[in-house]
């Protein structure tokens, strides 16, 4: 009988450095476990679909010599109810700017390899690799819980994220709509919100947006990796391409939403030889104002980096990580707070003193929009009587 996978279990002398704890693999197996096969995986940005951290079990396909592999099927999108309690995540990280967030969504259909977020999936009992990207949770009751969320007793409003974490307008918020939903929950409460994309899409919330740039509400930042369309559809497979995306910033920035141009991640010997163009095509598009980041690779993220890289740009794999591990004080990663964005070192300056020059030659950030919370009121409750006048 053909199998399709193998659960493997090994004593602690067999266990390799850089797998999951307690995950045990036998040698012939990447860490990662097999990669899955390109057919399977078409449109997809990780190579493979190794179990989450917290799994005590490895599993792995392999074929019995009846070509048993040739069975399974393709990658396919599925999307789940996520029945979250709360819509608004709080933080109190000292570098970043906000310390309120909303992800409509859990997972990224995007596929953008060197997606910092990816780890998460592994607290659903997932993989931060292929499953992240096809098995998609939805909050379909984001709408409501943020209503009811604003107008508690005590809330104070202060700007809230929305794509800091997995993209709001990833493509199946064509059929769900939940950010649309929200953005009209903002909008009637005079909400301020900042939207981070790759996504085209929020052109369709273009009415809403456009309504409350007037009133200081809103403004969206494009994150821009590349412009080569070929190495963004390797990487960023579902996402808009380069060209589309600055076509986005153009008509926002036209009706008047403060736009601003990410450049992120910048990756060492990939990308970071395009931050000027990037900015250049920016300001050409509209926008007044840019940032970048650093790659970060959290736990998984960086063997599922360095396997995309081996496979994409085998002569090119060991640089990269060299030149990483220089803006990285020597490791593949650094999480301290105030290094783990822009990284520290002689390669890490350049790169930051490259875009400031940019920003100072092109006029960027010359002044920055700030939102506003002057006009915020909170919604009314479902079963709260309305005023007559």
């Amino acid at each position: 009988m053909a199998r399709h996978t193998a659960a493997l279990k090994r004593p602690p002398e067999k266990e390799l450095p850089s797998a999951p704890a307690g995950v045990y693999v036998d040698e012939a197996t990447d860490l990662l476990g097999v990669a899955v096969e390109f057919e399977r995986r078409r449109g997809r940005g990780a190579q493979s679909n190794a179990v989450g951290r917290y799994e005590p079990l490895a599993r792995i396909a392999f074929d019995d010599g009846w070509r048993s592999l040739d069975e399974l099927p393709p990658f396919k999108t599925t999307v789940a109810t996520d029945a979250t309690r709360k819509i608004i995540t709080r933080n109190d990280s000292p570098d970043i700017g906000f310390d309120r967030s909303i992800n409509p969504y859990r997972g990224c259909e995007h596929g953008c390899v060197y997606c910092f977020a990816r780890p998460t999936h592994a607290y659903l009992g997932l993989s931060p690799g292929l499953d992240f990207e096809s098995k998609l949770f939805v909050k379909p009751e984001a709408a409501e819980l943020l209503a009811k969320e604003l107008s508690a007793p005590g809330y104070s409003p202060k700007v809230i994220a929305i794509g800091t974490n997995t993209d709001p307008y990833q493509p199946i918020e064509r059929r769900y709509k939940v950010m649309r939903r929200i953005l009209e929950v903002l909008d009637r409460a005079n909400h301020p919100v900042g939207i981070v994309t790759k996504s085209a899409l929020v052109l369709r919330d273009l009415d809403i947006l456009a309504r409350m740039a007037e009133r200081k509400l809103a403004k969206v930042a494009l994150s821009v990796t590349t412009l080569d369309a070929e190495l963004a559809r390797k990487m960023e497979p579902r996402a808009a391409t380069p060209m589309r995306r600055l076509e986005t910033l153009r008509r926002l920035a036209q009706v008047g939403v403060p736009t601003t141009v990410m450049v992120a991640p910048v990756i060492p010997a990939l990308n970071d030889m395009e931050i000027e163009r990037i900015l250049e095509a920016a300001v050409t598009a509209g926008v007044k104002e840019a940032g970048y980041v650093l790659l970060r690779l959290p736990l998984e993220v960086r063997d599922l980096f360095r396997e995309w890289l081996r496979a994409n740009f085998p002569h090119r794999d060991e640089h990269v990580f060299k030149l990483i591990r220089e803006t990285r004080g020597g490791k593949d990663y650094d999480s301290t707070w105030g290094k783990r964005m822009k990284g520290t070192g002689p390669y890490a300056w350049m790169i930051g003193r490259r875009f400031e020059v940019a920003c100072e030659k092109l006029g960027l950030n010359a002044s920055k929009s700030s939102l506003s919370t002057a006009h915020f009121r909170a919604p009314k409750a479902a079963t709260e009587q309305l005023s007559l006048f």
